[in-house]
């Protein structure tokens, strides 16, 4: 499907417009400065003022936030995007992607949607990943039979058991359902393999038949049940409730395939987490069927908030913008600008308290640093809500030597001009050592608006005089 989005070109596609901004480095702001008062040695906050009081606890015994994997959908659930078409070359590509991030399983289309699906699945079984590579299929003896052909690790097994779906879809009732079901999970057991059975459209099923078919299935040694909201209808309440309910009826894993229809999918998921889910689907930037499942890149955001340093351990987290990267430009879609961590907006920082914070130390206004994802913060200060603080970090980083009050002045005059237009780095710069040069000189002092503004103006007009004589050098030559 033609997409109707303006194009960016990979290295731009959630990177900041660094004109208008200064890069921050490193956890003590712009310079290395240490932050005084309460914090920690080296000017980090201590344990204990890191600690999230809504972080879990010990008392949710549970909860798997720190004991989880990630199953990625993108060459499976993510086909179903409306935008897709993922060719060999793509689809591998983005399983050894996924495979460097070290996502645990890779879910694929099932060989039986068609005679290439099955060869890809061949092909990508054959590349030594690390992850397991699993398929995903009906509740079916045909479509099991040509699955475990392909040389999958695992199946994933599902049947719709809401009233919806076996009435106007498959057409089956729960009996069916049942022994078929244990017919599928039997033949993929003797060949080795991982099995997953999976309800699907959980969550407008009837909790006795769920809980009934899950306990049946277990029984004959499924590695996983699977839950499905597969209309997006959940909320965090009532994926916890089931969930929780399911854990003390089975004693297998529990895997949960969340779609985002009502944006709730990232929140659900760990919830899910939370009452002792052990496996989350996710696909990159969500992508799925209608607006998608648990995107990656935000599920990882919002477990690593919770422990940064178990989420750190488990996965390669500078590869996820690569990730996001290739797999935007494989869909024709740019990366959202809200995306968590990629977003080019993600790590910049603008009104001037935020600004002042940050360069005393970034924890203040950052839950992630994005520093462990391979990425930078920014300050943005050519605008008519920098503060000074901001401004002064600039000034140091040119070298130029100017006491606060000065600098208090050369933003009053910054604020001034964006409220014009918004003032590029280059702008800034400039004004800034136009100001320098001016209180050096003698011709400016703080106050001096007229001075400052025919220092401006002398300024443009030589640039621009400049300019013209470069434009008619370049047309002689």
């Amino acid at each position: 499907m033609p997409c109707s989005c303006s194009h960016q070109n990979t290295d731009s596609l959630s990177m900041p417009d660094k004109t208008q901004m200064i890069q921050v480095n490193g956890a003590n702001g712009l310079n290395g400065a240490k932050s005084s008062g309460a914090n920690g040695a080296n000017g980090h906050p201590s344990e204990a003022q890191r600690r999230n009081p809504y972080a879990p606890r010990a008392s949710d015994f549970l909860s798997n936030i720190s004991n989880f994997s990630i199953i990625e959908s993108t060459l499976r659930e993510g086909e179903q995007f409306a935008n897709a078409f993922f060719d060999t070359k793509t689809k591998i590509a983005i399983a050894k992607a996924l495979d460097a991030f070290g996502v645990e399983y890779i879910e694929l289309t099932s060989p039986a949607a068609s005679e290439q699906s099955r060869a890809d699945c061949e092909a990508i079984c054959k590349l030594g990943l690390k992850a397991k590579i699993l398929t995903h299929i009906r509740c079916h003896m045909d479509d099991a039979r040509i699955a475990v052909e392909t040389g999958v690790d695992g199946v994933d097994v599902v049947i719709g058991t809401s009233s919806f779906l076996r009435e106007f879809s498959h057409g089956k009732d729960m009996t069916y359902i049942t022994k078929t079901a244990i017919e599928v999970i039997t033949f993929v057991k003797s060949k080795g393999i991982e099995v997953r059975f999976s309800s699907e459209d959980s969550f407008r099923s009837d909790l006795v038949d769920l809980l009934s078919i899950y306990q049946t299935v277990d029984k004959v040694g499924v590695n996983r049940v699977g839950i499905a909201d597969t209309v997006g209808c959940a909320n965090p309440r009532q994926v916890y409730d089931l969930v929780r309910t399911l854990r003390g009826v089975v004693g297998c894993d529990i895997e949960i395939h969340l779609h985002n229809d009502t944006g709730m999918a990232i929140a659900n998921a760990y919830c899910a987490l939370e009452a002792g889910a052990t496996h989350i689907d996710t696909s990159v930037l969500g992508i799925g069927e209608r607006v998608g499942i648990t995107p990656l890149g935000g599920l990882v955001a919002c477990l690593y908030a919770a422990n940064p340093e178990y989420v750190k351990a488990k996965y390669n987290l500078p590869m996820l913008r690569e990730i996001e990267n290739l797999v935007a430009e494989a869909v024709e879609v740019n990366v959202p600008f809200m995306n968590p961590i990629t977003g080019y907006c993600a790590f910049t920082h603008k009104a001037g308290i935020h600004a002042k914070a940050i360069l005393n130390n970034p924890s203040t206004y950052e839950i992630l640093k994005p520093e462990d994802f391979g990425l930078t913060r920014y300050v943005s200060i050519g605008h008519r809500l920098t503060g000074w603080n901001a401004v002064k970090s600039r000034v140091e980083q040119l070298g130029l030597n100017l006491t606060d009050d000065e600098v208090k002045d050369a933003t009053a005059k910054i604020k001034e001009l964006a409220d014009v237009r918004t003032q590029s780095m280059d702008d800034v710069d400039s004004l800034l050592r136009i100001y320098h040069s001016g209180i050096q000189s003698g011709e400016l002092a703080v106050g001096q608006k007229e001075a400052l503004d025919r220092l401006l103006q002398q300024h443009h007009e030589t640039s621009r005089e400049r300019q013209q004589l470069d434009d008619v050098a370049t047309a002689a030559a």
